[in-house]
C-alpha cells in the first residue's frame, strides 16, 4: 500500500515538474514575443494627403521634466502632468511646410496650458511659415484661453465651438503677502536684498505690493501685453485697440451678444465661425478627404510625424561640425539634478562636453529660468566663459524667462538673443533667514545658554539674528551684488554705474532689454541657432545637437522593459490622487513649494518670483 502510494506521488511529482517546465517554457516565449514587440514598433506611416494635428498637451516647456526613464514610467501610469516639448511642435511644423504628404495644419488647442508669450511665439512664428507655403492653417477650440487664442490667431479658418467663449483678460500680477499672518505666528522674517526692485522677498515683508513693484511691473506687464495685440491684431486684420476694446468693455460687448459669449467673440472678429468639433472634421475631410477606418479626416499627429521623420533623418548622413544646443530650464540649484530643474553641476557638465568635442563649434544656450542659488548660477557661469576661452562661440537664447540667477548665466555669452516677450534682468540678490523664538516663547519653550564667542549659536532658528549678524548678512549681500552688476559690466561692455541704473531687480521685457544694453538683439531660437553658426563662419554645413537626455543602449533596453511591465501593472494599481487643494489657495501652495526648491549652500539667491506669468 504504501508503495502505491508512493508511486502516485511520484506520478504527481513528475506530472508538476513536467508541467513547470511547459510553463516555464510557455512564460520564456512571452517574455521573448513581448521584448520582438517591444524592439520592432512599426515606423509611424505618413498617409500621402493628411492633415497635420498639432494638439500640445499641458505647458510648452523647453525641457520635459525629469529624466527619460522616469517621464516613460509616469506617462505609463499617467501619474505625472502633461507637459509638451517646444521644439517638437516647431520641428513638426516647420518640416510639414515643405512635405507634400501634408496637405494641412490642424491646431487642436484644448489641452495646451499656456508657457510664456515668447514659446508661444516660437509656435506662431512656424504657423505663419506653414501659411506662406499655401496649406491650409485650420483652428479649433472648445473655449479660447488667451495663450490658445495667441496660436489659433494665425490659423486661416478659427472655429470656436457655439457654446464657447475666446476669453483675453491680458496680463496681470498679482501675490499673495504674509506680513499680518507671520506677525500674528510670531514668525521674524529676517530679510537682506540689494535692488529697490527686487520684489521677491516682498510676499513675507509687506501686506501690498510697494510703489517700485508696481511701477515696475507695469512696465513688463505692458509690453508683454503690447506684444499680444499688436502681433494678434497684424494676422487677424485689426487694430491692437480693438483687442484692448474687447476686453476693457467685455461686459457691454457680451450685452450687444445676447450674453453670448462665442457670438461676442465672432462679432468682434476673433473667430471666422462657431462650429462644434465634428463640423470642423468635416471641413479637413474636403481638405484630406476621408478616411476609411475613421470616417472623419485623414491625420497624423506630429509626434507620429516627428518619429517618422527621425527614422528618415537616422538613414541620412550627419554633418561633421555641429552647433550644440544646451538647455538650461528651471530653477537654479546646486549639484546635479534631473531635467527640469538647472542643476549645477549637470549643467557645467554639458558645458563642459561641448568644450572638449571636437565636432561642436559653437554653442547656444537656451534659457528659460527665473534663478536660484548664486552659487550654482556662479559655477555655470564660469563653463561659460571657459567655452568662450577654447574659442568656441556662445550664444545665449533666451525663451519666456531668463531673469536674475536665468540672467546670470548668460551674460557671459558672446551674444545675447531674447524674444522681445521674454522677461529678464531683475539684477540683484537677497537672503531670507525665518526665527522663530516668538513663536516658541508664546507656547511656553525657551531657549538658553552660553557660547565660546560672539558669534557662536548666532545662527539659531530659535534665536533672534543679533547685530553681528544681520551686519554679515548685509555685508554679504552687498558684496554679492556689487560682484553682480561688476560681472555683468565686464560681460557687456558697460561701466558698472550703468549697469547700476538698470540693474536694482528690475525685471525688463525683451524689447526693453535691448534699450538698456542688457541683450544684444531680438529674435527666436531659430535666429539664435543661424547667428552661432555665422560666427563659427559654419555656412550652411552644420548639424544641430541637443546636449541632453543621452540615453545609451543599456538604458534604452531598460526603458522599454520598464514601460512594458509599467504598462500591465498600471491596471492592477490604485489609481494615484493628488490632494485636492482648493482655487483660492492653489497660488500660496505655489509659492510654498517654489521656496521648498530653492538651495544654496550661503543661502543667497538670485531669483525673480514675480516673473511667472502666461
Amino acid at each position: 500500500m504504501f508503495r502505491a502510494i508512493g508511486r502516485l506521488l511520484s506520478w504527481i511529482w513528475s506530472g508538476l515538474d513536467g508541467l513547470r517546465k511547459v510553463l516555464h517554457l510557455v512564460l520564456l516565449l512571452v517574455l521573448f514575443g513581448a521584448l520582438a514587440g517591444l524592439f520592432s514598433r512599426p515606423i509611424p506611416i505618413v498617409p500621402r494627403k493628411a492633415a497635420l494635428v498639432i494638439d500640445p498637451q499641458g505647458p510648452l516647456v523647453e525641457q520635459l521634466t525629469g529624466d527619460p526613464l522616469e517621464r516613460a514610467l509616469a506617462r505609463a501610469l499617467r501619474s505625472q502632468p502633461a507637459e509638451t516639448l517646444l521644439r517638437d511642435v516647431v520641428d513638426a511644423i516647420e518640416a510639414a511646410a515643405d512635405d507634400d504628404r501634408i496637405s494641412a495644419l490642424y491646431l487642436d488647442l484644448g489641452g495646451l496650458a499656456g508657457g510664456g508669450l515668447a514659446k508661444l511665439d516660437e509656435v506662431a512664428a512656424a504657423v505663419d511659415d506653414f501659411r506662406a507655403s499655401g496649406k491650409p492653417v485650420i483652428a479649433y477650440g472648445n473655449f479660447y484661453e488667451q495663450s490658445q487664442y495667441y496660436l489659433a490667431a494665425h490659423a486661416d479658418e478659427i472655429y470656436l465651438d457655439p457654446m464657447g467663449a475666446a476669453y483675453v483678460d491680458g496680463y496681470a500680477n498679482y501675490g499673495i503677502f504674509l506680513k499680518d499672518a507671520l506677525d500674528k505666528l510670531s514668525i521674524d522674517v529676517n530679510i537682506f536684498r540689494v535692488g529697490q526692485y527686487k520684489s521677491a522677498v516682498e510676499t513675507f515683508s509687506r501686506n501690498d505690493m510697494s510703489p517700485a513693484e508696481r511701477e515696475e511691473s507695469l512696465s513688463w506687464l505692458e509690453s508683454l501685453w503690447t506684444t499680444y495685440k499688436t502681433n494678434v491684431a497684424a494676422v487677424r486684420g485689426f487694430e491692437p485697440s480693438h483687442l484692448q476694446a474687447y476686453a476693457d468693455d467685455a461686459a457691454g460687448n457680451l450685452r450687444k451678444a445676447g450674453g453670448d459669449l462665442a457670438k461676442m467673440a465672432l462679432d468682434a472678429g476673433l473667430v471666422t465661425s462657431l462650429k462644434g468639433r465634428f463640423e470642423v472634421e468635416d471641413r479637413l475631410v474636403q481638405i484630406t478627404g476621408e478616411d476609411g477606418g475613421t470616417g472623419s479626416y485623414v491625420g497624423v499627429t506630429f509626434d507620429s510625424y516627428l518619429a517618422n521623420l527621425g527614422s528618415e533623418q537616422a538613414l541620412s548622413s550627419r554633418a561633421a561640425r555641429k552647433v550644440a544646443v544646451i538647455v538650461a530650464a528651471g530653477d537654479i540649484v546646486p549639484g546635479d539634478e534631473a531635467p527640469g530643474m538647472i542643476g549645477s553641476d549637470t549643467l557645467a557638465a554639458e558645458l563642459r562636453d561641448a568644450a572638449q568635442d571636437d565636432a561642436v563649434k559653437a554653442v547656444v544656450l537656451r534659457i528659460d529660468s527665473p534663478g536660484g542659488s548664486v552659487f550654482a548660477s556662479e559655477v555655470i557661469r564660469r563653463e561659460v566663459e571657459a567655452l568662450r576661452k577654447a574659442g568656441k562661440p556662445v550664444v545665449a537664447s533666451m525663451s519666456s524667462l531668463a531673469a536674475s540667477g536665468g540672467y546670470y548665466i548668460a551674460m557671459d555669452a558672446d551674444q545675447i538673443v531674447a524674444s522681445p516677450a521674454t522677461l529678464t534682468g531683475s539684477i540683484g540678490i537677497f537672503f531670507m533667514m525665518p526665527t522663530f523664538q516668538r513663536s516658541l516663547d508664546r507656547i511656553g519653550v525657551h531657549t538658553d545658554g552660553v557660547g565660546t564667542t560672539a558669534l557662536a549659536g548666532e545662527f539659531r532658528l530659535d534665536r533672534p539674528l543679533g547685530d553681528i549678524s544681520k551686519d554679515i548678512l548685509q555685508q554679504t549681500i552687498d558684496r554679492g551684488y556689487q560682484d553682480f552688476i561688476g560681472r555683468v559690466a565686464k560681460a557687456r561692455n558697460m561701466s558698472v554705474e550703468q549697469v547700476d541704473a538698470v540693474a536694482q531687480g528690475r525685471v525688463w521685457s525683451g524689447t526693453d532689454a535691448l534699450k538698456a544694453g542688457l541683450v544684444d538683439q531680438l529674435g527666436g531660437y531659430q535666429d539664435a541657432i543661424e547667428l552661432a553658426a555665422d560666427m563659427a563662419k559654419l555656412g550652411d554645413d552644420y548639424d544641430v545637437e541637443y546636449f541632453d537626455e543621452n540615453v545609451g543602449i543599456g538604458e534604452a533596453i531598460g526603458l522599454r522593459i520598464r514601460v512594458a511591465l509599467a504598462r500591465v501593472i498600471a491596471p492592477l494599481l490604485p489609481k494615484a490622487t493628488m490632494p485636492v487643494v482648493p482655487k483660492a489657495l492653489a497660488p500660496l501652495l505655489a509659492e510654498a513649494q517654489r521656496l521648498a526648491r530653492l538651495s544654496d549652500p550661503s543661502s543667497v539667491f538670485a531669483y525673480c518670483i514675480a516673473c511667472s506669468v502666461d
